[in-house]
């Protein structure tokens, strides 16, 4: 079976290409997703509060995904060729992550929420970052989320001469592994709130650390990416936070 790179469809004399369609799509379906976890759950909070932290996180991830986006290339960045537009459409998960945190952890401050709030969106945001990656995996090579090429079993055509590593389906199956290993550890242990939000999050950056060595970069630090770097910083904060949270309260099985 050959894929035509970029995956694209036709609506209304329209060519439309599925990436950006399968990121709203999974952007709609997590958030119904998360509110039907949060009815379930019982949990209430203050509609400022709510507000907030739906602020904060929209905003740090909006902002943090373009910024780490476009300090991935430095040298693209403060060239005759940069422009708003690419400014724009170049974006990062890393980032939107990173700084999404930034941004609930300003706005609790800013109402005075003391509260873990993270563990209720760790499922909806796994599901989102997998139809969002898929839509990389059917973009290709006509953005910066593919692989180095490789002589590898899994080297893939993805638009061009080379096989390259599917680094999209990689991290599909890794969402997919991470999600059931959450799932079963959550059944069969007791913990504080917000530890399974930082089980995910440093599980994850580990991943993207390890992930993005076979993947196009621009080395800025001791062979590290812009993108490897935040990576770094976030698995020291969260080894730190899961070592504060297990001395506050041990698991219990």
């Amino acid at each position: 079976m050959s894929i035509d790179f970029p995956v694209t469809f036709q609506f209304f004399g329209y060519q439309i290409l599925l990436h950006p369609v399968l990121e709203s799509v999974g952007i709609f379906l997590s958030m119904r997703y998360y509110f039907y976890l949060k009815r379930r759950s019982g949990e209430k909070q203050d509609l400022n509060v709510s507000l907030a932290i739906l602020i904060g996180a929209t905003a740090g991830a909006l902002v943090g995904s373009k910024l780490i986006g476009n300090l991935e290339k430095p040298s693209l960045l403060f060239s005759s060729e940069f422009s708003f537009l690419k400014f724009w459409t170049n974006n990062t998960i890393v980032g939107g992550l990173a700084f999404g945190l930034l941004g609930v952890e300003l706005a609790k401050k800013i109402v005075g929420y003391k509260k873990s709030t993270g563990d209720l969106i760790v499922y909806p945001l796994i599901f989102a970052m997998i139809i969002g990656r898929i839509g990389c995996f059917f973009t290709g090579i006509y953005e910066e989320t593919y692989g180095l090429p490789t002589t590898s079993i899994f080297g893939m055509h993805l638009g061009d001469e080379y096989l390259r590593h599917p680094v999209a389906l990689y991290e599909i199956v890794f969402l997919i592994v991470l999600w059931i290993s959450l799932e079963i550890f959550r059944r069969n242990n007791t913990y504080q709130s917000g530890f399974l939000f930082q089980l995910f999050m440093l599980s994850y950056f580990s991943f993207r650390l390890i992930l993005d060595f076979i993947k196009p970069r621009e080395e800025i630090v001791l062979h590290l990416s812009t993108i490897q770097m935040v990576c770094i910083s976030m698995i020291l904060y969260y080894i730190y936070k899961i070592i504060f949270t297990l001395n506050l309260s041990p698991l219990k099985s």
